[in-house]
């Protein structure tokens, strides 16, 4: 996965970043820095998108103490736990790389990752190829990307009092939003996205910005801007050649996971994205599935202080 595919390399072109694409080539690698040894020793939580055997792309959150993401090797995370049955890559991760019986040998799953603390508004991507290993997934990395801080909502973690108690998840399906769900994303600030290029190599990516940046169209079609960003377009590049994507919307003060997955499509048309204050472009994502996990996350999150460089939402 060295370098820009053919979706990124256009996507760059189009945009008139190619240049600047080219600069920032150089924060793609393959290992994992000390510092950021140190930084994923640190949190609490991580962000994941792949797609399931039915070929959807679903992001997801995985949880666990400190010290449950591990570096054994520069090219090597450890991930200490599974997905919850609830969660949609569940089936998937929790057979990631199994023994099929076929006699080929295990496969590993393409994954994106993301670790990310809202507190220092600091965030990483990883992307590679994940295994089961006992209790948890090891993943041989393909590209290790720092990102900047932009768009990131401060926010700090705790537990809840009884975060010792039974944990009653409760999953329901459908393939539209309610109206509750349908303000949850009106109101969200921040939602994670992922996505895959047409050889389904994964990635997964943050998108924030002020209340109302993400705009509900139907019960089945949402919008969004695209900001200025670091010119490389991992996630536009891999829509350009693979449309199927997922979003992942954190209930930050409940625990509650709102997981959507369909097709997504960058709307170029300038006077389009002229009428979206700091939009250079957008996007619009179909939804063919959705799921809402109760008590997904057992993290709590404080109220945000919103990033100063959120351009201004429509009225």
């Amino acid at each position: 996965m060295g370098g820009y595919h053919r979706g990124e390399r256009a996507v760059q072109e189009r945009a008139g970043f190619a240049r600047q694409a080219g600069q920032a080539q150089g924060a793609i690698g393959n290992t994992v820095p000390d510092v950021a040894v140190a930084f994923l020793a640190q949190q609490p939580h991580l962000v994941a998108g792949a797609a399931d055997q039915r070929g959807r792309i679903w992001a997801t959150q995985l949880t666990g103490e400190p010290g449950f993401l591990t570096v054994p090797g520069p090219h090597t995370l450890r991930i200490g736990t599974l997905p919850p049955p609830e969660d949609p890559l569940a089936a998937l991760l929790n057979g990631a790389g199994v023994e099929s019986g076929s006699g080929s040998g295990p496969a590993p799953v393409p994954i994106g990752l993301i670790g990310i603390e809202p507190a220092t508004r600091r965030r990483m991507r990883m992307n590679g190829r994940a295994v089961r290993d006992g209790d948890g997934l090891r993943v041989e990395l393909d590209q290790v990307i720092s990102n900047c801080p932009k768009y990131i909502q401060k926010r700090d973690h705790h537990h809840p009092a009884a975060a010792g108690a039974p944990v009653s998840r409760t999953a329901v399906d459908s393939t539209e939003l309610s109206p509750a769900q349908q303000r949850t994303l009106r109101a969200a600030d921040t939602f994670f996205v992922a996505t895959a290029s047409d050889r389904g190599d994964a990635d997964a990516s943050h998108r924030g910005g002020n209340p109302g940046f993400v705009q509900v169209l139907s019960p089945r079609l949402l919008r969004w801007p695209d900001y200025a960003g670091n010119a490389m377009f991992l996630t536009l590049g891999n829509l350009e050649l693979n449309p199927t994507a997922g979003l992942l919307v954190p209930g930050w003060e409940t625990g509650t996971s709102l997981h959507l997955t369909g097709s997504a499509r960058t709307v170029w048309d300038e006077a389009e994205a002229a009428r979206t204050p700091g939009a250079q472009r957008l996007v619009e994502f179909e939804i063919t599935a959705v799921r809402e996990v109760a008590s997904a996350s057992p993290l709590r999150w404080s109220a945000p202080a919103y990033s100063r460089f959120n351009p201004p939402t429509a009225a």
